[in-house]
């Protein structure tokens, strides 16, 4: 693929954009390769408009953005073309710009299934019912037995139920209350939740032993170890963490952005030097 001279400016929007790494990440990496391109974040808030967003998103020298919380799946819905992963989970975490177009494309699905979709799980726990468990839930299609999907909105846990159930998958929603029991159920735990942002965030189990053998998956990453993460090594459970999770989806890009073999490498030591300065 390849952009305008004028398109140079890759974004990334989120209600936290600016709390995010992926700038760190991405710009030293653009650097590297020559080119003119700047990763910029975009702070847009729950429930605010978006129609200026996304008339900001086809401008000329935009070639695209990132999307996170809580914006997923209004990025798939506004996005005119869809890749089969965004049309089937129903959440996009990157939109390019091809003329007076948005593509959408789910790259936190391709990093779950890169890393998890190689074998299969019996009973998966997904903590939360946003964009990213639409993701990791659509990645493992096929590799799951039952699901327990929890959410503090039950009518968000619902509509993700129904989606598994579409796909064949067995499940249950419980209340966010009751993470603990089912935590001890399951073979694999996904939190794609926001929870471990901060320092003090606990496991969302507390200190409940988990089974052994117990996969952990962890969306969050941050300066500190989260605590989903402590838990699964003070367990000596098996596990991938947020910054993990970070550089997979980055690497699902370089494709998709028409950026050379190189960049997985240079990708590679950005994401070493962000965690040895952190």
């Amino acid at each position: 693929m390849s952009y305008e001279d004028n398109a140079t400016q890759l974004f990334i929007i989120g209600s936290h954009a600016s709390h995010t790494m992926s700038p760190d990440l991405w710009n030293p990496v653009f650097k590297e390769l020559g080119n003119k391109w700047e990763y910029l974040t975009w702070d847009v808030p729950a429930q605010s408009g978006m129609q200026e967003v996304h008339d900001g998103l086809l401008a000329a020298d935009v070639i695209g953005a990132n999307v996170t919380m809580p914006h997923k799946q209004w990025a798939a819905a506004i996005a005119d073309e869809r890749s089969k992963q965004v049309s089937l989970s129903g959440a996009a975490n990157l939109l390019i710009r091809q003329d007076d177009q948005l593509h959408g494309y789910n790259t936190d699905l391709i990093a779950v299934e890169n890393r998890l979709a190689a074998k299969s799980h019996d009973h998966v726990l997904l903590l939360g019912a946003g964009g990213a468990a639409r993701a990791a839930l659509v990645a493992l299609k096929g590799r799951i037995g039952t699901v327990t999907i929890t959410d503090r909105n039950q009518d968000v846990a619902a509509e993700l139920l129904s989606l598994a159930n579409g796909m064949g998958i067995r499940g249950r929603t419980v209340d966010f209350s009751h993470v603990a029991e089912a935590a001890t159920q399951a073979s694999l735990i996904i939190n794609a939740t926001p929870i471990g942002k901060y320092p003090e965030d606990p496991a969302p189990w507390g200190k409940t032993r988990l089974t052994p053998g117990t996969f952990v998956y962890d969306f969050v990453y941050g300066k500190h170890v989260t605590g989903t993460i402590q838990s699964a090594i003070d367990q000596g459970l098996e596990y991938s963490d947020g910054w993990e999770h970070l550089l997979l989806q980055a690497e699902a890009m370089i494709p998709l952005l028409g950026l050379g073999e190189q960049t997985a490498a240079q990708l590679q030591l950005s994401l070493k030097r962000i965690r040895e300065n952190n």
